[in-house]
This record gives C-alpha cells, structure tokens and sequence, in this order.
C-alpha cells in the first residue's frame, strides 16, 4: 500500500465526514492505493457515530480505531501508526486546517529524493494571538537551549514517513509520549515545507492554554534533565549565599559591634528558604512521577472497537 493517513479525531462529528470526502476527491486519479485510518480518541458527541456512516463506501480502504475512553492525541497518534499499513504514512488533524493537498507535494518530495526519509509542514504564518505566539517561540527557545534535540519552530505533527522510521517510532512505547520530541530524537533525514492552516470550518480547538503548558512542560521533562541539574545549581548558590551571609553577620558583630535585627531577617530567610526547597522538590516531583506511571508498564491506550473494510 502506497499511503495511510493517520486523523486523530476528538470530538469532530462536524468534520470527519467531510474530511473524508475532500481526502478522497484530492488524491482520486493521483493516489490510487491508499487507506485513512480514524482514531476515535473516546469522542463524547457523535464523532463514531459519523465515522461508521462512512463504513458504506468501498473504496478506499478504512479502518476506524475506537479508544474506550480519551487518552489524549499522543496516544491516538501512536495507535494509528501502529495500524497502518502504507509504505508511507501521514499524520494530519480531522479538522481540514490542514489540507490534503500538502500531503500530495509532501508525496511528491519523498518519490523524488529517496535520501529524505520525513517531510514535515510548519507554519509559516501562525493565525493565533499575539499573546499565544510569543509564548510557543519562547518555549521553542527554551527547549532548544537545555535539549539536546532540536525542536523546529512551528513545525508540527503534521508530517509524512516512510515504514522504516514509523517502524522505530513504535519501538519506542513511552508511556508519556511528546512526539516532536520523538520525531527529532530518533533522526532521520527530515525537509520542512512550509504551508498556510486553513481556518476551521466547525467545532472549536481542543488545545486550551493550560493544556498547551503542561504539554509544553511534559515536552521539557521528556527530553531535557536541566531542571534537575537547575535545582543542583539552586542547591548550591542558596548554600554559598548561607554561608556567605553567616560570614557577614559574624563580622559585623565582633569586629563593629553592629547589632544584626534578628526576627525579620530570619522570617525572610525562612520563607525563601522554604519557598526554593518546595520549588525543587516539585521538579524532582515531576520527573519522579514520570517514572511512577511509567514503571506501571501500563498501555499506552485501550482499543474498544476496529473497523476495517478489508476485513469485513
């Protein structure tokens, strides 16, 4: 099989159907062996509901993978991988911001350069706040300076495989999966393309700001130990500084007769103390729950229902 396009779905009965027909009308007469694999990410309107209305068509090959409750699109991204059958393989969001159409140039880079290995679309004009921007370039610099990896701004999940590197992708069964993390890390030879987001035509964005911070912070403790390596420079600064403060009060005490006011120096010093202590016990926190859900070996999702019109 040429092609699998993997569409993580949440909550988009408004848009499954018709990304499924705009699919198909774009690669008709250009892509002909290919399948579109749907990823119930336990949706809680009718987005199954519309996906097996598609089930009446033949062509082209289908299969509907239906998760037993939300676990996020990371997973969804994984369990749609580990379904597809292409000799190449598209991951692309169901709500038509991110057209069809580039995957036929992305198509047409990978038949004639068979040295790349990925060709990922970024954005290169982002239709989101000012606000919203600044914070995900200040995130994109952040996590280039304390990673090892390198993270492309604005580039996203939307990306086209070839089998080999979707192959080492599903090796990798992490438990918390930040996927632009995993793309970069594993290598591979990758073109970025640029490609305009069409607006969305129903339903709303399911990425609100907290989620995009704990994803942001998720991608940071996955791929980067500076926080850890910042609480040991904390550690050793509020020592020095200690110690360097004892000095001082020492001095002025027995060599000037200065009388150091006690009670609010200590309140003061107290409360940074303890603010600092619980700052890094709560990065220490976070790795170490990492490890927690990780070492419970649990799956990554729990498929409660597949559909696929090849094996009906």
């Amino acid at each position: 099989m040429k092609l699998s396009l993997v569409v993580p779905c949440y909550n988009e009965m408004d848009n499954v159907q018709e990304f499924y027909h705009c699919a198909k009308a774009c690669f008709r007469g250009k892509i002909d062996d290919y399948e579109i694999i749907f990823v119930n990410d336990g949706s809680t309107d009718k987005t199954l509901e519309k996906l097996y209305t598609l089930t009446e068509h033949e062509e082209p090959a289908l299969q509907i993978v239906s998760f037993s409750r939300n676990f996020g699109k990371e997973s969804a991204i994984y369990a749609g991988l580990a379904h597809s059958r292409g000799d190449t393989v598209c991951i692309i969001d169901a709500d038509l911001q991110q057209r069809p159409e580039v995957v036929l140039e992305m198509m047409k880079i990978l038949d004639s350069r068979p040295e790349v290995d990925c060709v990922c679309a970024y954005q290169e004009k982002r239709r989101e706040n000012k606000l919203i921007s600044f914070v995900k370039s200040l995130f994109y610099k952040i996590i280039n300076g304390i990673s090892d990896v390198d993270f492309v701004n604005g580039a996203s999940d939307f990306r086209l495989m070839k089998r080999q590197m979707v192959n080492v992708i599903l090796s990798m069964t992490e438990y918390h999966r930040f996927s632009k993390g995993i793309f970069s890390w594993i290598g591979f030879n990758t073109e970025y393309i640029p490609y305009e987001v069409a607006s969305r035509k129903h339903g709303k964005t399911k990425w609100s700001p907290k989620k995009l911070f704990d994803y942001g912070v998720g991608g940071i403790i996955a791929f980067s130990t500076a926080p850890l390596k910042f609480v040991t420079v904390v550690g050793f600064v509020s020592a020095f500084l200690s110690i360097a403060y004892m000095i001082t009060v020492i001095v002025q005490k027995l060599c000037f007769g200065i009388d150091v006011p006690g009670y609010a120096t200590i309140i003061v010093l107290l409360l940074l103390m303890g603010g600092l202590i619980l700052f890094c016990l709560g990065i220490i926190g976070e790795y170490l729950a990492k490890m927690y859900v990780q070492l419970k070996n649990r799956p990554i999702y729990i498929e409660k229902e597949h559909f696929d019109n090849r094996n009906k």
